[in-house]
């Protein structure tokens, strides 16, 4: 059973083609600078000889249709049209689903019509998946196709935690309220947490942690996400790479005021140029670590609120849920750098949490703890996949509509 995932941005194109008997990966790839000079694709196959291979090509694609037909040539030139003949389902991943969509959608001329009406909520995204859910049905207009919403976990939220504290009109008008992203990997690795503590996911409360360019924090309580740092678009919440997370909401007023900036330049200021590039001068977190360790203040000075922010998610979601099982670390930083770990959970053992560091500072591919033996709460690293959630609930979804 082969599953293609396709997630189509504004400017890139990524994929993988996955054998679900065994969850590997058959192929995979990435398109860069669509619409510029020169593109990018990068593609990794597997050999029928059980070897991996690779190649980079470059050639201007003007647009995504057109970068699907490289992809869909090159798959082929690489002895794959087999295996794409024989795809069960095509899975896109979709950034925002808004309350329409809880679960992942067999894509029809509705679910078409619904996410465009979406796009207001993220008009750099939507648009650029819909072109990818388009470009695919040109190609297998047989093969059923599956959207699958970064939003969808988080619609279990209670009216309580995404409700803004705003004129109601405001919601009922134009749908201003938290929506929360990430949720595939939120969801992915909650189920791998459950895996690896061998308890029903049901029976837990967790907090998991996406740590990258961009980062959320999630309370996940019966594998049900009951809050999450991100709010109506992806500023919301933690430091990230280039985004401030929470400020005082008259900032944007404030600098206005002061700098003559426009509403636009404020806007890329805090997406694009705030957060650790902004305090640092780099969004790099490897980079940061290094320029820190070598006495730069400011990369300490960005490590530190980086990490304080995440401690303040972690106390305030405990407190949501009453108690806690474990904490999960994923993302490029959560899996990768045991210093933020370990600053992130600092002087936390009254809560039960502690870590070791030992076996903070190991490294491996697999799920593990790297908390104290004795300690109540778990400490998790856990890779992430959302490649493979989104597989997975194409194939669910698949089979539940048939």
């Amino acid at each position: 059973m082969n599953i293609l995932v396709i997630n189509s941005g504004s400017s890139s194109i990524k994929y993988q083609l996955f054998d679900m008997s065994n969850n590997s990966v058959l192929a995979s790839g990435i398109i860069e600078r669509i619409g510029e000079p020169e593109s990018i694709l990068k593609h990794r196959w597997l050999k029928s000889d059980g070897r991996h291979e690779k190649i980079s090509l470059t050639q201007k694609i003007a647009g995504h249709k057109e970068g699907f037909q490289w992809i869909k040539r090159v798959a082929e030139d690489t002895g794959l049209s087999n295996k794409l003949k024989e795809l069960f389902g095509i899975g896109h991943r979709v950034v925002h689903g808004g309350e329409i969509f809880q679960e992942p959608a067999v894509v029809n001329d509705e679910v078409i019509e619904a996410i465009q009406k979406m796009s207001a909520l993220a008009p750099l995204h939507n648009p650029a998946n819909l072109t990818g859910i388009e470009a695919a049905f040109k190609d297998y207009p047989d093969v059923p196709q599956v959207a699958v919403f970064d939003t969808a976990f988080h619609q279990t939220m209670p009216a309580h935690a995404f409700h803004y504290a705003l004129p109601y009109e405001l919601y009922k008008d134009y749908h201003i309220r938290r929506y929360g992203f990430h949720g595939t990997s939120h969801q992915f690795v909650s189920k791998q947490a459950a895996l690896y503590l061998g308890r029903p996911l049901k029976e837990l409360n967790l907090i998991t942690l996406h740590l990258g360019n961009g980062a959320s924090a999630a309370a996940v309580r019966g594998g049900r996400s009951i809050d999450t740092s991100m709010g109506l678009t992806p500023l919301e919440g933690l430091i990230m790479g280039t985004r401030c997370g929470d400020i005082d909401p008259s900032l944007p007023f404030y600098i206005a005021q002061r700098s003559g900036l426009s509403t636009n330049d404020i806007e890329t200021m805090l997406n694009k140029e705030s957060g650790l590039k902004g305090i640092s001068g780099v969004n790099d977190m490897r980079e940061i670590i290094s320029r820190a360790e070598k006495g730069d203040d400011l990369a300490s000075l960005s490590i530190g609120m980086f990490c304080y922010r995440i401690k303040k998610y972690i106390g305030a979601y405990y407190a949501v849920m009453g108690s806690l099982d474990a904490i999960v670390f994923t993302g490029g930083i959560g899996e990768n750098s045991a210093i933020v770990r370990r600053k992130s959970c600092e002087e936390l053992e009254g809560l039960g949490i502690s870590i070791d560091e030992n076996k903070n500072n190991s490294s491996s591919l697999k799920a593990r703890e790297v908390n104290q033996d004795n300690a109540p709460v778990k400490v998790l690293v856990v890779p992430t996949n959302e490649e493979l959630e989104i597989a997975r609930q194409t194939v669910e979804t698949i089979l539940a509509a048939k």
